[in-house]
């Protein structure tokens, strides 16, 4: 049985999901793109960090959208714009893009204690690594 099956159940069961709407946009990208060959568990762990806001979440959609209308088999496009991205990034947002190009390509993520990040930014990482455990578990 395809661990995509369980995904929402055992996100829903362990009371990942912020609020409707965060649940709401994890949902909808999710029921869209499962079916796709690109669809891993990494990308399914980005989509969960991408749905806790619109701005992410639009973000999201567009980069879901060129894989789909290129056809694409893989993540690797994605990857390397997430790369891109992470360029022009500074402050909390710098950490939310590392984060998630290493949900992306099953990487470790490891957060100094020494860095700066507002008290927001800390809790969305520590629930975007529990959930990224969830999925693995599937």
């Amino acid at each position: 049985m395809s661990w995509k099956r369980y995904c929402l159940e055992a996100l829903d069961e362990e009371k990942m999901f912020e609020n409707a709407m965060h649940r709401s946009r994890f949902k909808e990208l999710f029921d869209c793109y499962k079916n796709y060959t690109f669809f891993t568990k990494g990308l399914c762990k980005c989509i969960y960090l991408s749905a806790w806001d619109d701005e992410h979440f639009c973000i999201m959609v567009e980069m879901l959208n060129e894989l789909s209308l290129g056809h694409e088999e893989d993540t690797t496009e994605m990857s390397n714009k997430g790369d891109s991205l992470l360029e022009e990034q500074t402050g909390d947002d710098y950490y939310v893009f590392q984060l998630s190009i290493a949900l992306l390509n099953d990487l470790s993520f490891h957060l100094p204690e020494s860095v700066s990040l507002s008290p927001d930014t800390r809790y969305l990482i520590r629930r975007a690594l529990q959930t990224s455990e969830i999925i693995d578990q599937l």
